[in-house]
């Protein structure tokens, strides 16, 4: 009897952590706390939080920390809220696409422009982004970390 709540607890507590939404997902992810907050200052926690599915190009903390100088500051000011859900959005695709299912060529991305994705036998790039972490399953979509902020082709004003 007590394999048998064991095993069930543990099929519960698996389902728990599938049903985690995107955002979620982000949040107990280590390495993302800045992109977390940035998706918090643009408002679109509620967005990556509903039905999708997306995936998302999550920049690493380092990859927000490699910005110019004042240029992560200035996105999370409230008067350039804008700008911050053009660069966010920038790394959303709609759909899922796990490892297994990207492959080389131009994706349509939330923004409406496209990021180029090529596949490589040193990994997956996202523009000039390596994918560093792959296939972070969420309950609406998956997340791929990448070592780069990318960027729009309309610059960000600083």
């Amino acid at each position: 009897m007590k394999q048998l709540i064991a095993a069930l607890f543990l099929c519960l507590s698996i389902s728990v952590v599938s049903a985690q939404s995107i955002v979620e997902t982000a949040q107990a992810q280590d390495g993302l706390s800045t992109f977390v907050k940035a998706l918090e200052a643009a408002d679109l926690t509620a967005t990556l939080d509903g039905d999708g599915p997306y995936t998302v190009f999550a920049p690493s903390d380092d990859a927000f920390a490699a910005l110019p100088e004042g240029t992560l500051e200035s996105l999370l000011a409230p008067e350039n809220k804008d700008q911050l859900v053009e660069l966010l959005s920038y790394h959303v695709v709609p759909g899922k696409m796990i490892s297994a299912d990207i492959t080389d060529g131009k994706s349509p991305t939330v923004h409406g422009d496209d990021v180029e994705i090529t596949v490589a036998d040193t990994g997956v790039k996202v523009n000039e982004a390596s994918v560093v972490t792959a296939d972070i399953e969420a309950s609406n979509g998956v997340i791929h970390i990448v070592d780069k902020v990318v960027m729009p082709s309309a610059p960000l004003k600083n």
